[in-house]
Formats: C-alpha cells, sequence, structure tokens
C-alpha cells in the first residue's frame, strides 16, 4: 500500500466511500499509478502481480467518468468495455464495478456463453455503462445485431497475456476493428511475453506503461516448494498434504479436464470434499463449485488453468500444482491465488522425472530458485539429483497462439476526460441527463 489515500487521487466522495465500506483506504501500487493517468483519458499498459487491485485500478477512474458524464447509453451498446478471457473472471469483475459503483447510479451488464443468450439479449436492449464480456459470446451477439460498439469510448483489455495464451488473438482483433477509431484503450496484464508487447504495439496510442513489479514475479507472501515425486506416487501424496491440519481451503491445479475429473474422483473416495472446474462444465457447474468452494463446503477445488486468472477468495491457504504448468508465466497466476489481500499462503508444487523442463524454466523466468521439500515420504531423490545436475533435456515448445499482423485504427487524444469548461458529454444520445455524482 501507499501513503496516498484514494481521495488525494482525485477520486470522488461516493467512490471513497464505497472503498472505505470495503475496508480500503489507500491504494496499492498499481492503483496509485494507473488511476492518475486513467483519469486524464490516456492508454495504459499496467503490469503488476496477481492480486495487487489491477481491477480497482482500471473499474474507478472508469466509474468516475461515468457518474461525471452527460447523456445515456446508446441501445444495444455500453460506454465501458472490459474483455476477459473467462467467465468466472467476467463474473469477477462486474461485481467489483458493481461494489465499487454502488453509490452511483451506473448499470453493469455481463456477457459470457454458457448459459441462455436471452436474458443477456433483454439487459443490453437498453444499452449500459459497462460491459463486461468474454470475446466469443460478445462477438456471436454482435453477428445477431444484439450488440453493436459504437458507443465505447473506453476499452479494457484484462489478462492480455491470457488472450494469447487461450486462442483468443483472433476474436480480439475482430472485436477492436468494430470499436470507435477515437477511444481510450487500457491493457492489463501480470506477465509481459513477447506476443503481449506486440499485441500493446498495435492497439494502443501513445501509452504509459506502468509496471510495479518485473513481469513474471511472484508474491513474496507466497512460500513456494517443489516436491520432488515419481508421477504414480501423486495422488497419495496430496491426500497426506490435504489431510494436514495447517490446509484448510487448497486449490488443486491439474494440467487437463480429464486429470481434474480423475483427481476429483478420487479425493472423494478417500473422503475429502472436492469438486472439479473446467471449460466443459456447464456455467451453472463451475459456479456451484465455486461457491461450494467459498461457502466452505468444498476443502480442495481441482482446476484446470481457465481458473487460474478468474478466482478472487481470500484465504485460500494452499496451492497445490499437482502438474507442473508447461508455460512458466501460468504458474505466476496459479500461485497468486494464494497469499491475497496482504494474507500468506503456500504453493507446493508436485515435480516428476518428465516434469524437470517445465521446472527449470519456471525459475528461470520467475528469477527464483524454488526450496525443495524432501521431508515427505514420497520423496524422490534420484529426481532431484537429476534437477541438481541440470542434466535435462527442453521441452517441446508450447504454442501460445498466433501473433497480431498488422494495425488497427488509432485515435487521437480523448479531450472528453480531465479537461475543463464543464462535464463531458459522451454525445452518445439526444436526450442527455445529469449523471449521478
Amino acid at each position: 500500500m501507499t501513503t496516498m489515500t484514494f481521495a488525494e487521487l482525485g477520486l470522488m466522495k461516493p467512490l471513497c466511500r464505497a472503498l472505505a465500506d470495503e475496508g480500503y483506504t489507500h491504494p496499492t501500487p498499481i492503483q496509485d499509478k494507473a488511476i492518475p493517468t486513467l483519469m486524464q483519458g490516456g492508454d495504459l499498459l499496467g503490469i503488476a502481480q496477481t492480486g495487487t487491485g489491477k481491477t480497482a485500478a482500471f473499474a474507478l477512474p472508469a466509474l468516475q467518468w461515468l457518474a461525471e458524464a452527460e447523456g445515456a447509453p446508446t441501445p444495444k451498446s455500453a460506454s465501458v468495455l472490459v474483455l476477459t478471457p473467462t467467465r468466472e473472471l467476467a463474473i469477477q469483475i462486474a461485481e467489483s464495478f458493481q461494489t465499487y459503483g454502488r453509490h452511483l447510479k451506473i448499470s453493469c451488464v455481463t456477457i459470457f456463453g454458457g448459459v441462455n443468450q436471452n436474458p443477456q439479449v433483454n439487459k443490453m436492449r437498453r444499452g449500459c455503462d459497462v460491459l463486461v464480456a468474454t470475446p466469443g459470446r460478445l462477438l456471436d451477439l454482435m453477428q445477431q445485431g444484439h450488440i453493436r460498439l459504437g458507443g465505447v469510448e473506453t476499452f479494457v483489455l484484462d489478462e492480455a497475456d491470457r488472450m494469447l495464451d487461450m486462442g483468443f488473438i483472433h476474436d480480439v482483433k475482430r472485436i477492436i476493428t468494430k470499436l470507435p477509431a477515437e477511444r481510450q484503450t487500457v491493457m492489463f496484464s501480470a506477465t509481459m511475453p513477447d506476443e503481449v508487447s506486440k499485441l500493446a504495439a498495435s492497439i494502443l496510442k501513445k501509452h504509459q506503461r506502468v509496471e510495479v513489479t518485473p513481469p513474471a514475479t511472484t508474491v513474496e507472501r507466497i512460500e513456494q516448494k517443489i516436491l520432488f515425486v515419481n508421477k504414480g506416487d501423486k495422488m497419495e501424496l496430496l491426500y497426506d498434504l490435504l489431510t494436514e491440519k495447517d490446509v484448510t481451503r487448497a486449490i488443486v491445479f491439474a494440467r487437463t479436464k480429464h486429470g481434474a475429473n480423475k483427481i476429483a474422483q478420487q479425493l472423494d473416495k478417500y473422503g475429502v470434499t472436492s469438486d472439479a472446474i473446467h471449460g466443459n462444465k456447464s456455467q451453472a457447474a463451475r459456479q456451484r463449485a465455486l461457491k461450494g468452494f467459498r461457502d466452505g463446503k468444498i476443502m480442495a477445488l481441482i482446476a484446470t488453468d481457465i481458473a487460474a486468472r478468474g478466482i478472487d477468495i481470500d484465504d485460500i491457504s494452499h496451492i497445490i500444482n499437482y502438474d507442473l504448468p508447461n508455460e512458466p508465466e501460468s504458474y505466476v497466476h496459479r500461485i497468486g491465488r494464494t497469499a491475497r489481500a496482504g494474507a500468506d499462503g503456500k504453493a507446493l508444487s508436485f515435480c516428476c522425472s518428465e516434469e524437470l523442463a517445465y521446472l527449470r524454466d519456471i525459475e528461470k523466468t520467475t528469477r527464483t530458485t524454488i526450496a525443495i521439500d524432501s521431508t515427505h515420504k514420497f520423496h524422490a531423490e534420484p529426481i532431484a539429483e537429476q534437477h541438481a545436475s541440470g542434466d535435462i533435456p527442453k521441452p517441446p515448445k508450447q504454442g501460445r497462439g498466433q501473433r497480431p499482423q498488422g494495425k488497427v485504427s488509432r485515435r487521437p487524444q480523448r479531450k472528453s476526460r480531465g479537461g475543463g469548461g464543464g462535464k463531458p458529454h459522451r454525445g452518445r444520445s439526444s436526450a442527455p441527463q445529469q449523471r449521478a455524482s
């Protein structure tokens, strides 16, 4: 946290009151650096560790501008568009907008797949102030004529690196071509691979780069350990860990959907309450699992990387990487589900001989040597020795999605924010009305 208060950053009283209701009095470093730029209407590329308050960094300036602006949203459109990779993250971001904007008259709609589209279509008929969407369902509704993007004045691309990892780059580019050339563009990411830098260069104009920690670094309050184990002993080791007294709520990461289901089924046989969450689950099942986990009815949530960006639940004591990720940036996002809001947490990662190359890449990317836990009864000393020797073959390269091609239209500097001469007008309605302040 910084010594600056939210009020000193220039945020209006209704927003400061909502933040105080949540127990927030001082901005985090990313908020301290990003909010002033965004309140002036500039483009921004923000880089910060997961769990450091990136959502509030873009939501608070957007809410302030909406509260000060005149005019009603255009039917079937929105003033602020937030694009995010997963349903869970879309729901979480929308909840944040509603929480911070509780003392303002701001409308927010969430669009994602896996559910009936009719309620979403009905909500968009009148338009809204904030639209939080996943790319696939947004494009679908655009093609059907239910959503138009002509009224968007602020575009936020959240979890930009994950958009590339999950193959959304072509959808993102299609959506960008439908946005007004004159707009504010904001990108946030916890890691910064080359592909994200190229994407940023293609859509941002004269942007400010705000970076509060080196890319792909991990939160200091997370105690990280590597557990060398033979592949066939992983399940018994997992059971041993989950039955220890200090494990109160854990997310267990598997590499595949089938693997997540298998782990959950086995844990149920062992008497450990668990549920799996991944892309093949219906939205209702995923929300049910998250609710059970949040309410404490489920002690272990078994997840694929879809959950690494979409779970913001306090008091997660442990992250367990049953399978090491083959992308080192995913490791950062996985373990960032613990040690949130200033709490401590533990990240335990299983590593069999087949995963040694992944471990090497993780340590190289995060610039960290992860401590080895050799005290568990399944410790595989030959694997530890192989790791120490450094004689590890390179793993096959994994695709990160297609690189962005070409550039999109760029806009002149916005004049509707941060200037004098009265309140800005959004210029989209023939019958403007005063916004709540």
